[in-house]
């Protein structure tokens, strides 16, 4: 175990293996370089690096099993072409996210935090709070219709709202709109939401002609990975006017976040709090748990990513 998870996790992955924490040790790579040879499987908290360079030093592994849905800090391609599993923990957080993404749409569109900060300053004693934009007749573009795309598309359609998709294939049996680019998505919405994995392929996928073709009504919420958006870009298009707001949960650099995000009045930032209640986090630890559980007694693991060449459970 690279890095601490949670205690329910670490209590009952110690119940059923002998865990190696590294980062309790006074030399970490000391302390891998002795355990080396009997390492057979890597508990990944979420963001925790699993790199070739690492598990190449590992010669027995066969299991990482990550915490999170996304898992591009896990180099799963080299994994799975070297016979190794990589498990993630998907579907368990699905309704916790979209929520949080449907939650963050409201708060950049109808400016409920700065209306929060207005009050608590006292100046609703002055004069009412100034009328905001709304979520109605707008249109909704979710680039990445996955499940959790798929879950956040449901919540704006409650609401009224159309919805518009792109990812790298058209879905057939998805009845909503296709666009086959970002930039035709963005250009046919007004709220685009951010859902695709992280990792070198979308890296900086929402670039300064995606926010151009969003408009100057336009609101980007970010809850995948913070790499996924051009950030220099986004501050440019929110203090110029290119775009009216964002809502983001996720930044390039996590924890740190850039001063000039900070500055601005028109974004709503969030500490990656997309999936963090206590229910989901309890949910995708256990799956962790799980997994690993699956792969010791020698049954297919529950939830194995794409790149991995194993059935799940």
């Amino acid at each position: 175990m690279p890095a601490p998870m949670m205690p329910f996790i670490m209590e009952r992955l110690d119940q059923a293996f002998h865990v190696h924490k590294l980062w309790l040790a006074a030399d970490a790579d000391a302390l891998l370089a002795e355990v080396a040879p009997s390492v057979r499987a890597i508990a990944a908290a979420g963001g925790a690096a699993i790199t070739a360079d690492l598990m190449r030093r590992l010669p027995r592994l066969e299991c990482v099993s990550g915490f999170g849905v996304g898992y591009d800090s896990i180099d799963a391609q080299w994994a799975g072409t070297h016979g190794i599993t990589v498990t993630n923990t998907p579907d368990v957080l699905t309704e916790e996210v979209a929520d949080t993404a449907l939650a963050l749409t409201l708060m950049a569109v109808r400016r409920l935090p700065q209306a929060e900060r207005y009050l608590r300053a006292g100046h609703w004693l002055e004069k009412p709070f100034p009328l905001t934009p709304s979520l109605r007749g707008r249109t909704a573009g979710v680039l990445g219709l996955g499940r959790i795309g798929k879950a956040i598309a449901r919540r704006f359609a409650a609401c009224g709202v159309p919805v518009h998709y792109h990812g790298r294939h058209r879905q057939a049996d998805v009845d909503l709109p296709y666009h086959a680019t970002p930039v035709d998505l963005a250009r046919a919405v007004d709220v685009l939401v951010v859902v695709t994995p992280g990792g070198s392929e979308t890296r900086n996928l929402v670039d300064a002609a995606v926010l151009k073709a969003l408009g100057p009504d336009g609101i980007l919420v970010n809850i995948a990975r913070g790499t996924v958006v051009d950030e220099q870009a986004l501050v440019a298009a929110l203090r110029d006017g290119t775009i009216l707001g964002a809502g983001l949960d996720v930044f390039a650099q996590e924890p740190a976040v850039p001063q000039a995000l900070l500055d601005l009045d028109n974004v709503v930032l969030l500490p990656h709090v997309g999936s963090a209640t206590t229910h989901t986090r309890q949910a995708m630890g256990q799956l962790v748990v799980d997994n690993l559980v699956a792969w010791a007694e020698g049954r297919p693991v529950p939830t194995p990513v794409p790149e991995t060449p194993i059935k799940a459970g």
